[in-house]
């Protein structure tokens, strides 16, 4: 298991990237942005340690985050994403997002953090029972 980002969500680009990397320091690796998502993503690492990134979210349509909101989730890239939810599952753990995708999962903590896990490497091809698994709760 590797970790991979820190996402908060961001009303204002251009005033998180003043503070985010003219203030504190950090530098932009990477951006993407989803038209049919309506989002923009913004990754940001310390120089030197750019493999450890925090991910800036803004969503296109307003929402006022309260102090709690804006914290989206921790990620981990995993080996084997379906044999980690399995192992997960087998401990306990609700798995709030299957891996439908061969890609992408999420648990929450016992406190409600979010936690996002992701395939290294290629998505894995569709399997059951995660392909036709529904959601859980939030996440």
């Amino acid at each position: 298991m590797k970790y991979l980002h820190t996402m908060v969500r961001v009303a204002d680009v251009d005033k998180s990237l003043d503070f985010y990397c003219n203030k504190l320091g950090l530098k932009e690796t990477r951006r993407m942005e989803s038209e049919q998502g309506r989002f923009t993503l913004i990754y940001l690492a310390a120089p030197g340690d750019e493999e450890t990134e925090l991910e800036l979210t803004y969503n296109w349509d307003p929402e006022a985050y309260g102090e709690g909101r804006n914290f989206g989730h921790l990620a981990y890239e995993v080996d084997n994403i379906y044999e980690t939810c399995d192992r997960l599952m087998k401990a306990g753990v609700t798995i709030n997002r299957p891996p439908r995708d061969g890609w992408m999962a999420f648990i929450r903590s016992p406190d409600n953090i979010s936690i996002e896990l992701l395939q290294k490497g290629k998505r894995l091809p569709e399997q059951e029972p995660w392909a036709s698994m529904p959601n859980t709760g939030k996440w």
